[in-house]
C-alpha cells in the first residue's frame, strides 16, 4: 500500500542540458513535507484513501475550531491546506494499513523515486475580464483601418428561437481554474530538500500550491528511435528508396 500523491508549492522555471546537450525545460517544485491526517478504509468508508495535509508554518488562531479538533485528535501539527490522494495498492500488498500509510506518517518526496511521470494540479493565473480572441482564440475580423476586429459582433437569433444559447463562448472572465497537466516527466527527485524537478509547465503562478499524483496513464516508452542502439526505422527507410 503506497500514496499516490503529495501537496506541494511550485518554486519557478529554469533549464537543465541533457547527456546529448539538448536543453530541457524544467519546472522545479516543492514537495511536501505532508503528513497523514485521516485513513479512509474500505470497511469503514467504502474505499481505500487518504488525507493528507502540508505541513507548513501556520499560526493556531488562523485555524478553525473543528479542524483544531481534527488535527489535535492525533497530536498533529497545523496544516496549510488538505487533499484526499488514493492509495495504491501494490503488487503483492495486503489489504490492512501497513507501515507508512498510517495517521501522523510524514508523505515526502521520496514515493516518486521509481516512478518516469507524474500529474500535476494546480490553479491558473488569473487573467481578469478577457476577450474572444485572448479566451477562446476567435481569429477576429478583418484588421484594416476603422476595423474593430477583436469585437464579437452579433450572436443573437432571429424570431427563432428569440434568444442566445447555454454555452455560447465569449467574452468574461479568464483563469483561476483548476488545471491538470498530465504525463510531466521527471528529471530528478532530491529527498534532502523534497525537491521535483519536471520537465514542461505547470499551471499557477510561482508560489501557487499544487498536487503531485502518479501519472493516472502514463505514455508507452517508445522503441526503435534513433540513439536507443537498435535500427533507426526512418533512416533505414531513405537508405533502401535511395538504393532503388
Amino acid at each position: 500500500m503506497a500514496i499516490d500523491g503529495i501537496l506541494g508549492r511550485k518554486v519557478g522555471m529554469t533549464q537543465l542540458f541533457d547527456d546529448k546537450g539538448d536543453v530541457r525545460p524544467v519546472t522545479v517544485l516543492q514537495a511536501g513535507p505532508c503528513v497523514i491526517t485521516q485513513r479512509k478504509t474500505a470497511q469503514r468508508d467504502g474505499y481505500e484513501a487518504a488525507q493528507i495535509g502540508l505541513v507548513e508554518f501556520v499560526k493556531e488562531n488562523r485555524l478553525t475550531k473543528p479542524m483544531r479538533g481534527h488535527l489535535g485528535k492525533n497530536n498533529l501539527p497545523p496544516v496549510k491546506m488538505l487533499r484526499e490522494v488514493d492509495i495504491v495498492v501494490e503488487a503483492g500488498g495486503a489489504g490492512a494499513q501497513a507501515d507508512g500509510d498510517k495517521v501522523g506518517d510524514k508523505v515526502l518526496v521520496d514515493i516518486f523515486e521509481r516512478e518516469k511521470f507524474v500529474d500535476v494540479t494546480g490553479t491558473s493565473k488569473g487573467r481578469g475580464f478577457a476577450g474572444v480572441v485572448k479566451r477562446h482564440h476567435f481569429a477576429g475580423g478583418p484588421k484594416s483601418h476603422g476595423s474593430m476586429f477583436q469585437i464579437t459582433g452579433s450572436i443573437g437569433s432571429s424570431a427563432f428561437p428569440s434568444r442566445v444559447f447555454k454555452g455560447m463562448r465569449s467574452a468574461g472572465h479568464m483563469g483561476v481554474e483548476q488545471v491538470t497537466v498530465r504525463n510531466l516527466r521527471i528529471l530528478g527527485v532530491d529527498k534532502d530538500e523534497n525537491v521535483l524537478l519536471v520537465e514542461g509547465a505547470v499551471p499557477g503562478p510561482n508560489g501557487g500550491y499544487v498536487l503531485i499524483r502518479r501519472a493516472g496513464k502514463p505514455p508507452r516508452e517508445r522503441r526503435g528511435f534513433a540513439g536507443s542502439g537498435t535500427v533507426d526505422p526512418l533512416k533505414a527507410s531513405k537508405k533502401k528508396m535511395a538504393k532503388k
